[in-house]
């Protein structure tokens, strides 16, 4: 009876070394096949934003590398949002967004390489409720009319003789001949006083 307790008792022993010298290698192995994540976003993913964002801002779990982050915003109309090329800080990589979008539904595409070479590529939408306001317009100068100088007395009159009309050419012919009867009445009326004179 003694003999199979201690057979038994082996064999236990035995089925559990292996998996105690393995153990150590599972949990030293984890890190190797740790996977780079998404961990957070600004705007979040389902987000509902009253007003279209001025940057989208993309953080994960581990060191990003400048040359490889490839992130893109794509419009409710499909036209692309960002306004230049992400830039990356660390674990966060940020995207500047074009003003004056519309309201809708947005999509954020990301294809990053982590610093030890792990590439994280996903997308994620939010939302939009009310498009961005336009710039109040420029308002425009009305020129300043420029006085006109007043007329001096001397230019009045003399445009007022000048716009005085010349009598017309029947009046002038008719005042004429009437100036010439009456020295042709004196004329004649002066002969026969000396005619006069010189009979008596």
């Amino acid at each position: 009876m003694h003999a199979v307790t201690r057979r038994a008792a082996r064999v236990a022993a035995r089925c559990l070394v292996v998996p105690l010298a393995v153990a150590p290698l599972l949990f030293t192995a984890q890190p190797a096949f740790a996977h780079t994540d998404l961990v957070t976003g600004s705007p979040a993913e389902a987000a509902s934003e009253s007003r279209p964002p001025q940057t989208i801002k993309l953080t994960f779990s581990d060191e990003m590398t400048s040359r490889y982050a490839k992130v893109a915003l794509t419009a409710p109309d499909g036209e692309p949002g960002a306004a230049g090329a992400p830039q990356v800080t660390g674990r966060t990589v940020t995207l500047p967004v074009k003003p004056g979008l519309p309201a809708g539904s947005y999509t954020v595409g990301y294809r990053v390489v982590s610093a030890d070479g792990h590439p994280v590529t996903g997308s994620y939408r939010f939302t939009v409720e009310e498009a961005a306001s336009a710039p109040a317009p420029t308002p425009t100068r009305t020129p300043t009319p420029t006085p006109t100088p007043a007329r001096t007395a001397d230019a009045s009159r003399t445009d007022d003789a000048s716009s005085t009309p010349d009598p017309p050419l029947p009046v002038v012919a008719i005042t004429g001949g009437l100036f010439l009867l009456a020295a042709a009445g004196v004329s004649v009326a002066v002969t026969r006083r000396r005619r006069a004179r010189h009979g008596s």
